[in-house]
């Protein structure tokens, strides 16, 4: 019986490795890669790989013709009888003889231009020939540190699980993924994965998905990273010049057209390289274009190159695109960056039509067990074979995973870890027990990051203790921490404590409890940072923090109830109490004097800005994603929001069981947010909020709506949708109704890109428009105009605003610095 299974077993192994196999050469013994290579007039193909091995599998034996095309070299096409499993067929390539004696110079028309207008008229109905597809899809993703320092910061960065040899050079990521595609223009995609594997890790899913591998230049932009303008745009002219460098006939007698892509300004997101172009039809016929990453506003990345080749179907008169690589390096505080994705196309289908539920919310899913394939099944069914350095980089961190899992290596870490050393006391200590995925420990005596500055508690700093652990299978996490609190000026501790449990990483259910005394500003958006106010209070003298005592207990719950729809609700009790100035301690004296801790009495030292009181609050939220896609794992649901349409949320709160009813009230808000890419004229972005009180007429300032103003003249996020920059923080709060208004349009580079000189900054023009309407005061507005990605070198972390603000006519300008860094230090 053995014997008989062991025969079924190497038959069946047999059968599925019928291969058609072989190297590929140039006529030098230079081996190719990324050919591509497949069956005439079939979408069976593969690619070639680093080393110029292939694998083509096929299912029987019989006669094949097998076409070998590499852009720059003559297609070759073999006419084979394949009698036997594996069929060896090594294949020589020759360069490209191009022909420039067809190429007719005509002092009216550069004949490059009259190609690409006619591939431009011919755009439309091209893509039409792929706007409806079924295809397998298998892509390879390597990322290589090559040269890597031994420290970085100070820190020693090691081999990292074996990754690197002894020069800091090796593979730190390698895997594939196996798919079945659907795909419907404009935006209709829905894809499989079968098999999906990450070397190093027999639990992990790839992220190779084909949906983040459609670079179609048969659009007007092609995405990477910028809006690229596409050489057969409609606008392309205004971006490329165009050179004809000759002709070729491929394996079917049709005539290609190599253009060359020539930038009219360098600044531009603008491809640079090469287009082939099919004579009569103007279908593309392979694309090999060059990407700089100050173009695609990716500045870590020095370039990127992107191939692309295309295969002609005599039944079906389509050109579809067979194979794709995509290769880059990149690299910063010396360290070098490289990575490849290798892409295969095969089995098209192009039906007339999908059904209705073809295409739902869900875009990506994984097939039960896809993370679990064995090694036969990847020989046998990986199109494109491994090179040598894949082939030991996955026996080598498979067999290290194997050792890793072990539990004596795992107790040997973690005693190497859970070394208690006495600087500990002052930098933190945790305890890690590898084999549960929990740790503990505390934050010690001297969290540097938390050291802050404010006129009520002087110095102050926080420590604690916290404990976590981690369930990979399901996403399960649980977080208990205490934090303490200790004011220097004020000679006061506060202790807080919080216990955050997520259910699962499906629906995201979350209960989160805590409770204690701390320091609250009376804005609970917090607008100015702990970081920001020190340095405004120590080195300036303003003090625009402005904190009252908070003793408190809260539990809050969260899940996504439905696809797109985010539920929220909270209970919460508070003690408040006033806080006065304790401390005017500064870095740099001046004559002026610090202004009170109450934000309605600036200049009033001495009278609270509310009496104590205490109340209870509740209050349900909702999050609405219209549209919304997501990507189903069996560990995890991961959203993804639908950018064709806004997000909303809706917010009601209650105040009940108060000290008096006067600070009973009832508020509802909402909010609308939404963008919109403008092609490559950049992206308008929104941000309407909106809300009203009931009952409210007695009610605590703390519990007035405030709006996010800025007096120190520094920007610390992204973008400016929520905040105005050059209004106090409480002069317009109210208990009434009140409607704000935030709108940006980013050009990414659209103006300034064309601008002489100021090109070479590479930077973005931002204009920007703010209003605030609440009752019985002139609405507050402001203009900006601004520059982003600023910087040094690689470095893009500036952005630099000039504001005019009114209310009842003018009331000031000034400067905005944007660092966004700050936000870290917060």
């Amino acid at each position: 019986m053995k014997k008989i299974t062991s025969l079924l077993f190497l038959f069946y192994a047999t059968f599925l490795s019928a291969q058609i196999k072989g190297t590929i050469t140039d006529e030098k013994g230079e081996t190719l890669p990324a050919v591509s290579v497949f069956i005439e007039n079939t979408y069976n193909g593969t690619s070639s790989n680093e080393q110029g091995a292939y694998e083509l599998n096929v299912k029987t034996k019989g006669n094949y013709t097998i076409i070998f095309q590499y852009l720059g070299f003559k297609t070759v096409k073999k006419s084979i009888n394949v009698t036997q499993f594996p069929f060896i067929l090594n294949v020589k390539l020759a360069e490209e003889n191009i022909d420039l004696a067809e190429v007719v110079i005509n002092t009216k028309e550069n004949p490059a231009n009259k190609v690409i207008r006619k591939a431009i008229a011919a755009r439309k109905n091209n893509s039409d020939m792929m706007a409806r597809f079924k295809a397998d899809f298998y892509s390879r993703g390597i990322f290589k540190l090559k040269d890597a320092p031994k420290k970085i910061f100070g820190q020693e960065i090691g081999d990292m699980d074996g990754s690197l040899d002894s020069t800091g050079t090796g593979i730190i990521y390698l895997s594939e993924t196996i798919s079945k595609i659907m795909y419907e223009k404009p935006s209709n995609f829905k894809e499989r994965i079968i098999a999906s594997k990450i070397s190093g890790n027999d639990n992990g899913y790839s992220y190779n998905s084909a949906r983040g591998s459609f670079f179609d230049f048969y659009s007007n932009t092609v995405s990477l990273g910028a809006k690229m303008i596409s050489p057969i745009a409609d606008n392309a002219f205004g971006y490329y010049k165009f050179v004809l460098e000759g002709t070729f006939q491929d394996e079917n007698n049709q005539m290609i057209n190599k253009i060359k892509l020539i930038p009219k300004r360098d600044s531009e997101p603008v491809f640079e390289g090469y287009i082939y172009i099919v004579e009569d039809s103007w279908a593309i016929y392979g694309v090999d274009v060059i990407v700089k990453g100050y173009r695609a506003k990716q500045e870590f990345m020095n370039t990127m190159n992107l191939k692309q080749n295309f295969s002609y179907n005599n039944k079906n008169h389509i050109w579809s695109k067979n194979s794709q690589s995509l290769e880059f390096n990149a690299g910063a505080f010396g360290i070098m960056f490289l990575g490849k994705f290798t892409q295969v196309f095969t089995n098209y289908e192009f039906p007339d039509e999908f059904s209705k539920k073809t295409f739902t919310n869900e875009i990506l899913s994984f097939e039960e067990g896809s993370n679990k394939k064995d090694s036969l099944f990847w020989n046998t069914t990986r199109p494109v074979p491994l090179t040598v350095e894949e082939s030991t980089d996955y026996i080598k961190k498979d067999s290290l995973q194997t050792l890793r899992k072990s539990d004596k290596y795992l107790d040997s870490i973690d005693a190497k870890h859970n070394r208690f050393k006495i600087i500990d006391v002052l930098t933190g200590y945790s305890y890690r027990n590898s084999k549960t995925n929990s740790t503990i420990g505390f934050d010690g005596v001297a969290d540097l990051i938390s050291v802050s500055h404010n006129t009520v508690q002087g110095w102050n700093l926080n420590t604690g203790f916290f404990f976590t652990k981690y369930n990979e299978e399901n996403g399960k996490y649980t977080r208990i921490k205490s934090t303490f609190n200790y004011g220097f000026a004020e000679d006061r501790l506060r202790v807080y404590g919080n216990f955050l449990h997520r259910f699962n990483t499906q629906n995201y259910a979350t209960l989160n409890v805590s409770g204690g005394s701390t320091v609250s500003q009376y804005n609970s958006s917090e607008p100015i940072s702990k970081f920001i106010n020190s340095i405004s209070t120590l080195f300036f003298k303003n003090n625009f923090m402005k904190l009252y005592n908070k003793e408190f207990a809260k539990i809050d719950f969260s899940q996504n109830i439905a696809n797109g729809i985010f539920l929220s609700a909270g209970l919460e009790y508070e003690q408040r109490k006033n806080l006065f100035n304790n401390s005017d301690y500064v870095i740099i004296k001046n004559d002026d004097d610090f202004t009170s801790n109450n934000p309605l009495a600036p200049n009033d030292y001495t009278t609270p800005a509310f009496i104590t009181h205490h109340l209870t609050k509740v209050n349900i939220g909702t999050q609405i994603n219209f549209g919304q896609k997501y990507i189903s794992r069996p560990d995890a649901k991961l959203n993804l929001r639908n950018t064709k349409y806004p997000i909303l949320y809706f917010n009601f709160e209650k105040a009940f069981a108060a000290t008096d009813t006067n600070y009973k009230y009832e508020h509802l808000s909402g909010r609308v947010s939404y963008n919109k890419t403008l092609g490559n004229k950049g992206t308008f972005t929104t941000n309407f909020k909106g809300g009203k009180f009931f009952n409210a007429d007695g009610i605590s300032f703390i519990d007035y709506q405030h709006f996010n103003g800025n007096q120190t003249h520094i920007g610390t996020s992204a973008s400016y949708l929520n905040v105005f920059n050059l209004m106090p923080y409480y002069t317009n709060s109210t208990n009434d109704s009140y409607f704000e208004m935030h709108a940006e349009h980013n050009f990414e580079g659209f103006i300034m890109n064309k601008i002489p000189l100021i090109n070479k900054l590479h930077s973005t023009l931002v204009v920007g428009f703010h209003n605030l309407a609440v009752p019985d005061r002139k609405p507050y507005q402001e203009f900006s105009i601004g520059l982003d990605h600023l910087g040094f070198g690689k470095f893009k972390i500036f952005r630099l605003d000039y504001v005019r603000s009114y209310q009842n006519g003018y009331q000031g300008d000034g400067l905005i610095f944007g660092l966004q860094i700050l936000n870290i230090l917060n």
